[in-house]
């Protein structure tokens, strides 16, 4: 789950260049958790001379002001951003980018699977995590989820969850004589995707593959449903039929390989599934009963010391390893009066 961990040097401000006309840029984030979100600048991608940037970042001042001081620093400005790629819809990703398409005018694309999230946004003017909370509901902790429902979430501005300029699939986008292949990752969230630069060698990996964490998993503004886990399995291993590549992630240090992180995960989630297995044991018992005998974070800090929202990613999350479990015919699961209980087989 996503959690507080070492921050290290890589969350200070400034530019790193990862190669020549490809720039690193934390930008500041207004909680406690993760402390920044690496923002990509390619300079040598667009006809025109401008930049095309990977990820915008929290609509927040202080994001504006450390990347126009980013840009000065290469020699540039925000009026060269013509194109934002977003990864995902999280608000520490998008709200940014549509923040900037309205002051500078670029273009904003972002994956073609985060159209119903985006489109429940606007029906419910909310940003409260209405799919997450149902998933939680459904795992045994219907008061947490209400606890959560009543918390202040900031309110919601329309201004910054309008939609992109374009959505994207599985599909190659060419800027001058360079590509960046679209990979849809669903895992983290349902419209997930990384752009990788074969030419160079980069996969610009946003949420999917971290280099010190683990990311939530399924964390959804839209309706439950599907395999969140499963499917993330399925594009981590996605990731390995690609030739390996420098890992640029949205947050951490750059990394020389995502196939070694790729690995890594896979071997934390086997480990997470056998320790869900543990958990349950010989009874029957929901997800909220499985996550409060797991330890969590790098750290294993103990379920009942985490933040409400960190109980809410831990529980569900739980749910999902469980589910993978069912998919794996070695757990049974019935929904029992909106609850799902896990048995395993005998």
């Amino acid at each position: 789950m996503t959690a507080r961990f070492d921050q290290g040097p890589w969350a200070a401000a400034g530019v790193q260049t990862v190669q020549p006309g490809v720039h690193r840029v934390p930008l500041p984030l207004p909680n406690d958790g993760l402390h920044a979100v690496n923002v990509y600048l390619l300079e040598d991608l667009d006809d025109d001379g401008g930049i095309v940037m990977i990820d915008g970042g929290w609509a927040i001042p202080e994001a504006r002001k450390t990347l126009e001081e980013a840009l000065a620093a290469i020699d540039r400005d925000p009026g060269d951003i013509s194109h934002i790629l977003v990864t995902h819809i999280h608000r520490d990703h998008y709200t940014h980018a549509v923040e900037l398409r309205r002051l500078l005018g670029s273009r904003v694309y972002l994956g073609a699977g985060e159209r119903p999230g985006l489109e429940m946004l606007d029906r419910l003017r909310s940003d409260q995590p209405v799919g997450s909370l149902r998933t939680l509901r459904a795992a045994g902790a219907g008061e947490l989820a209400d606890h959560i429902e009543a918390m202040d979430h900031g309110g919601y501005d329309p201004s910054v969850w309008e939609a992109p300029d374009r959505w994207l699939g599985a599909e190659t986008l060419s800027f001058g004589d360079r590509e960046l292949r679209v990979v849809p990752t669903p895992g983290h969230t349902k419209g997930h995707v990384v752009f990788l630069d074969e030419q160079r060698g980069l996969l610009f990996s946003g949420d999917h593959v971290l280099p010190h964490i683990t990311p939530s998993i399924g964390f959804e503004l839209a309706e439950p449903g599907g395999r969140p886990l499963a499917d993330y399995l399925d594009s981590l291993r996605l990731m390995t039929r690609y030739a390996d590549a420098r890992l640029l992630p949205a947050h951490g240090p750059v990394a020389d390989s995502a196939h070694t992180r790729v690995g890594e995960l896979l071997a934390h989630h086997d480990d997470r599934l056998a320790a869900s297995l543990a958990a349950l044991g010989e009874d029957t018992l929901d997800a909220h009963a499985v996550a409060r005998g797991l330890a969590w974070t790098r750290r294993a800090v103990p379920f009942g010391n985490l933040s409400a929202f960190n109980q809410m990613l831990a529980i569900n999350e739980t749910a999902a390893h469980l589910d993978v479990l069912v998919l794996r015919g070695q757990l049974t699961v019935a929904f029992t009066d909106g609850v799902n209980q896990y048995t395993r087989v005998r």
